[in-house]
């Protein structure tokens, strides 16, 4: 904070001098007129109300922040004022007129903060920020401003008072103009409210009556699709009893007859389920029964279950990726399950020779799934068109394959149901991509799958993050973010909540968000601020709107726009909590080709390397120097890995530093389970050794041990590089 100039308030033209000494300063710092004569009128205002109360008392003019804003201190030691909470609410306002000083200088300033004690006198603190088109201001040229400030004179007070009037005048001409647009705006907008109150009339009539007529068709549907049931399943039950020769044989001719009605019946049979399917999504009446469910699973059972569709002897291949990197998701998994049915069924019905490729991609806290196919695609004035109920593009094909035009539109509407929506691409001759972009938590959602862990529960070789969210599902997504890394969630919905916590465990850094239902954030933030016990507490602010500046200027540590990734949440927690700490990495192994191999894949870093060759030399190690992290081979002659790692974790000096597996040992389920409760990541030497080999491998080009690094505290950016 660089001080300008300081005014002591003694006289009542001292007050005017102030206001003089603000318009001045302001210019010099590039604010506009009317943000000058905003500045004037806040300090003038309050230096009067010190000078009509408190009988004198000191106005400070300071720049300060980053960005940096225009600071004006103003105190005086007087009585205090009694009802400042009634003032700041606007509930109370005196014969003279302090509430009204007060509320018009707050709104006057970008901050406005005010501390009052009884005996001990008011301090008032305004700022205004820079204009964002006027560079920062260093610290010689706000010397020379100051330098200025001191040699200039102050004006007579007169010509201020009547530069002053000549501004009220001047904005008083302009309200009345405005004033004057508004009125025949206003007659305008009257004029033009009848013919639109007229309108929106005979729209809510036409839209009662489509309502109601959609309503009929629905309950129609929904009846019918009933009633066909019970008939439909009889003559499928009777066909197969006769295609069976329950009751006798069939002569050739009848047994093409009765397999005709069962093809029939079946068709009819789909028809009918999917009239209701659909029927129940348009009544609301569909119910979503979100649980947690792993997509590779999804996959296998679609794999299994299409596979019959494929006629024998066909060219068309039905692929499905195995996805890669999702772990769970939080839906419906049969809806979700019928809605990639659908794609896939359409694509093997319109591809004659080629293939049909299924995947699924994370896309921030979405999953995209894809069914690609060879087929014969879909010409761009049809593309909407294929989600219209029964629709039917023709072509070729379309009269060799059955179908109801109800797939597509009834997917439609189960995507959209799970808070997903559907996409296509297609091009005539060459194929068309289907895709269904679906949460992974479904978000109407009351209940998840896993409790977040109580404080109870704390890991004593875990960092706690304390998260303050009233939504549930993002709290959900960020206990996934933090699964395996170095850091344990402590979750709270309320501030009440948070301020328990605060009570019992000293969190490394807390994670706020600002827009709390019902709650004030900012409130809170600077509550964490100004208490010694957690101020040093790093907070990272996470909201949806972008007020970064304010958060900062508050005193946040650091500030994030939802959503977040994994990596980018960790990357920021790693970079508040590790602050000017030295990051050291120790090496446990003892090939000196694979250390080498390690070094290499970090020679653009800033990590300090340590080398043991040994697991004896590396226990020594970790004990004296107490890296960030350990990197440890499990194969060593003499002190195994395995014996490493276990005397690491009965080591209070060393239990609590996260450790990367990273060999060539082959591991059974039941080791590798084991090592994984003792480590951030267990990883395999082949990848790092046939990357490096090859001899173009980047810094930090193996992603697996980039992940590792950042989960076990170290700070990347985004290009895989570390700060200290």
């Amino acid at each position: 904070m660089t001080i300008i100039l300081a005014i002591a308030i003694h006289y009542e033209q001292d007050v005017v001098q102030a206001r003089q000494r603000t318009r001045e300063i302001a210019e010099q710092l590039g604010f506009d007129t009317q943000d000058q004569a905003r500045l004037a009128t806040a300090v003038s205002e309050i230096a009067r109300n010190a000078f009509q109360y408190a009988r004198g008392g000191t106005v400070e003019f300071c720049v300060a922040g980053e960005p940096q804003a225009f600071l004006i201190r103003i105190q005086d030691r007087g009585a205090g004022i009694p009802h400042l909470a009634d003032v700041l609410a606007g509930r109370y306002t005196s014969d003279t007129g302090i509430g009204l000083g007060i509320m018009g200088s707050h709104k006057l300033m970008d901050l406005f903060e005010i501390e009052s004690l009884p005996g001990e006198g008011t301090t008032v603190l305004m700022s205004k920020r820079l204009s964002k088109r006027t560079p920062s201001f260093t610290d010689s040229q706000l010397q020379q401003i100051r330098e200025t400030m001191m040699e200039r004179s102050p004006q007579n007070p007169y010509e201020e008072i009547q530069r002053q009037n000549q501004e009220l005048l001047r904005a008083m001409a302009k309200l009345r103009k405005r004033e004057e647009e508004l009125i025949h705006l206003n007659q305008e907008l009257e004029d033009t409210n009848r013919g639109v109150v007229a309108l929106y009339a005979e729209l809510d009539e036409k839209a009662d009556s489509l309502q109601k007529a959609n309503e009929l068709k629905t309950r129609f549907l929904s009846n019918m699709s009933h009633e066909f049931r019970t008939p439909l399943n009889s003559i499928l039950s009777l066909s197969r009893m006769l295609l069976a020769r329950m009751d006798g044989d069939l002569t050739t001719e009848q047994e093409k007859q009765v397999t005709f009605i069962q093809k029939a019946a079946s068709g009819l049979s789909e028809l009918v389920n999917d009239l209701l399917d659909l029927a129940k999504v348009e009544a609301g009446k569909t119910e979503v029964r979100p649980s947690s469910f792993e997509v590779s699973d999804l996959f296998a059972t679609l794999r299994g279950m299409l596979r019959p569709l494929l006629v024998q002897g066909s060219s068309v291949a039905l692929i499905v990726d195995e996805p890669d990197g999702i772990l769970q998701i939080y839906s419906d998994e049969g809806k979700v399950a019928q809605i990639l049915r659908n794609f896939i069924s359409n694509a093997l019905k319109f591809t004659e020779q080629g293939e049909v490729r299924v995947t699924a991609v994370q896309m921030g806290h979405t999953v995209t799934f894809s069914v690609s196919d060879t087929g014969i695609g879909i010409a761009p004035a049809d593309v909407e068109r294929i989600f219209e109920d029964f629709v039917q593009i023709e072509s070729s094909l379309q009269k060799q394959v059955k179908g109801t035009g109800l797939g597509l539109p009834l997917s439609r509407k189960l995507t959209e149901l799970l808070g997903g929506s559907i996409s296509v691409t297609s091009k005539l001759g060459q194929g068309s991509t289907f895709t269904a972009s679906i949460p992974m938590v479904y978000p109407y959602a009351t209940e998840f799958p896993t409790q977040l862990q109580p404080i109870a529960s704390l890991e004593p070789t875990r960092l706690p993050i304390l998260a303050i969210e009233d939504h549930p599902e993002t709290l959900f997504i960020y206990e996934k973010h933090l699964q395996e890394s170095t850091y344990q969630l402590i979750a709270t919905r309320t501030l009440a909540q948070a301020r328990l916590v605060l009570q019992q465990i000293q969190p490394v850094a807390i994670m706020l968000n600002i827009m709390l239902e019902g709650q004030n954030g900012w409130t809170f933030l600077r509550e964490i601020k100004g208490d010694e016990t957690t101020c040093k507490i790093p907070v990272l602010v996470i909201t949806i709107i972008d007020n970064e500046k304010q958060a900062l200027a508050l005193g946040a540590n650091g500030f994030l726009i939802k959503p977040v990734d994994r990596l980018q949440l960790l990357n920021k927690l790693n970079t508040l909590i590790n602050q000017n700490k030295p990051q050291k990495i120790l090496l446990i192994d003892d090939d000196p080709a694979y250390r080498y191999l390690v070094k290499q894949l970090l020679i653009n870093t800033q990590l300090s390397i340590l080398e043991a060759m040994n697991g004896w030399e590396g226990l020594n190690l970790a004990q004296r120097e107490q890296p960030t992290a350990i990197v440890l081979d499990l194969e060593m002659p003499g002190l195994s890995g395995f014996d490493v790692l276990k005397e690491l974790k009965s080591n209070s000096v060393t239990e609590s530093i996260p450790t990367i597996i990273y060999s060539s040992a082959q591991l059974d389920a039941e080791t590798h389970s084991q090592l994984a409760k003792k480590s951030i990541a267990i990883l395999s030497k082949e990848t790092g050794s046939q990357t490096a080999a090859m001899g173009y491998a980047p810094p930090l080009a193996n992603a697996q041990l980039q992940d590792a690094l950042i989960k076990a505290g170290l700070v990347l950016d985004a290009c895989g590089q570390s700060h200290v």
